[in-house]
């Protein structure tokens, strides 16, 4: 059986320990929603220490992509840009 998360409301397969980020760019998603005006998307520094991964959890604190596990059901979502309104 194959587990999944949710990405802006689409299933994302994952495979035990894998992370969100892992499993995000198997499925050919790179851009997170923080590219700004970088084209195809930021690259990440899979470590956690540029903060390009972080995303928004469905009723919880955003996380940091890469270094989160992914787990069955999570609802996950681009981040507003900064300076989005936010009323």
């Amino acid at each position: 059986m194959t587990s999944h998360f949710f990405w802006n409301g689409e299933p994302v397969a994952f495979q035990p320990g894998e992370t969100i980020a892992a499993a995000l760019l198997r499925a050919g998603i790179a851009d997170l929603g923080r590219s700004g005006d970088v084209p195809g998307g930021r690259v990440f520094c899979g470590i956690g220490a540029c903060q390009g991964c972080v995303v928004a959890v469905a009723g919880a604190a955003p996380v940091e992509a890469c270094l989160t596990p992914a787990s069955e059901g999570l609802r996950l979502g681009s981040l507003p840009a900064i300076g989005a309104d936010h009323a």
